[in-house]
């Protein structure tokens, strides 16, 4: 989908924002373990609306891809691009549940 940020547009700032939700974490933690997720995974316990809001935030702030298949939108964590830009950002902050 257009408008991905480049890896030197990423914000440190924007992207700690977003991580910084409870909802939005799990999303990227099940990113991180199973590769692509649906608009609506299982075990989410949050309206359409509100869901569609914390996908538009990870994606604005760089965290995320979209890709169509059909009908259906696959969202996928750009870890390459934010250990790139932020180095063990990613790490630390999904590790962080671990400790």
């Amino acid at each position: 989908m257009g408008g991905q940020l480049g890896v030197e547009e990423l914000d440190l700032a924007v992207v700690l924002h977003a991580l910084g939700d409870p909802v939005r974490l799990s999303l990227v933690r099940r990113m991180a373990d199973g590769g692509e997720s649906a608009c609506s995974p299982d075990g989410v316990d949050v309206p359409r609306s509100t869901l569609s809001n914390h996908w538009r935030i990870l994606r604005e702030a760089g965290i995320t891809q979209t890709r169509r298949a059909g009908k259906a939108r696959l969202m996928t964590l750009r870890r390459a691009e934010l250990d790139a830009r932020f180095p063990g950002l990613l790490a630390a902050v999904l590790a962080e549940d671990n400790q």
